[in-house]
């Protein structure tokens, strides 16, 4: 697949995927009042600090906001990338318990088992360990079975982001496996090495013509409307 066509490919799939799943999920699930756990004094403080008051417009925006434009994509969004990959046929999904796929380095053209992380700031420091431990046990167990492996192949992959920016939780796991981010991750991942860059500037010029059909707004406005028929708030 020439590198024109797979751009192609993958801006589509996060339009569909992604842009397009997640305004679905809006639309379906998060402007519904059922599927939220409220804390009554925080929601009404946040109406005051969203609205200046108390209002079911308010509560809704309490709730809604968080989860639309923080929770409910970013929590997807690693997993629908690793799916893409093994659909695009980039790569495999992992066998190995703890690793997320397999798939053939095109710089070295040795076989990598990789852990997949969304950014450069996305683990605590008590994550560290459990992730080391999780590449311990799949070298012990390369070991175990004769497979040719080195600790260079046993790598966590960034998805987006630059060196420069990652954190000293990663910077900790790089003392023994590689963190491979942004740039050159996409590069061993297709063989392309400007493809991150031209992805970027791909997905940059989707969004900017992306019809939204004002769905968020929609979202928080059905959701204010559950608020004021259910019996959970007095607003009088």
């Amino acid at each position: 697949m020439d590198e024109t066509h797979l751009l192609r490919i993958i801006t589509s799939y996060f339009k569909e995927s992604i842009f397009e799943n997640h305004k679905k999920n809006v639309l379906k699930n998060h402007s519904r009042l059922k599927s939220y756990k409220i804390n009554p004094i925080i929601v009404k403080y946040l109406s005051k600090v969203l609205e200046d008051d108390f209002t079911s417009l308010g509560i809704a925006k309490a709730l809604y906001f968080p989860r639309v434009l923080g929770t409910s994509i970013n929590t997807s969004f690693g997993t629908r990338i690793q799916n893409m990959f093994v659909e695009l046929g980039l790569a495999e999904g992992s066998l190995i318990k703890g690793m997320d796929i397999e798939f053939v380095d095109k710089l070295d053209h040795r076989k990598k088992w990789c852990q997949l992380k969304s950014g450069p700031n996305t683990i605590n420091s008590e994550d560290v360990n459990p992730l080391l431990n999780k590449f311990s046990t799949v070298a012990n167990l390369a070991r175990t079975n004769a497979i040719d492996l080195n600790n260079n192949d046993l790598i966590l992959g960034i998805l987006y982001g630059d060196e420069s920016e990652i954190s000293q939780h990663y910077r900790k796991i790089n003392q023994k496996h590689p963190v491979i981010i942004g740039k050159e991750f996409w590069h061993r991942l297709t063989g392309f090495p400007d493809f991150y860059e031209k992805l970027v500037q791909e997905l940059d010029l989707l969004i900017i013509n992306l019809d939204t059909e004002d769905f968020f707004k929609q979202g928080y406005i059905a959701l204010a409307k559950e608020i004021d028929e259910s019996d959970l708030f007095n607003f009088s």
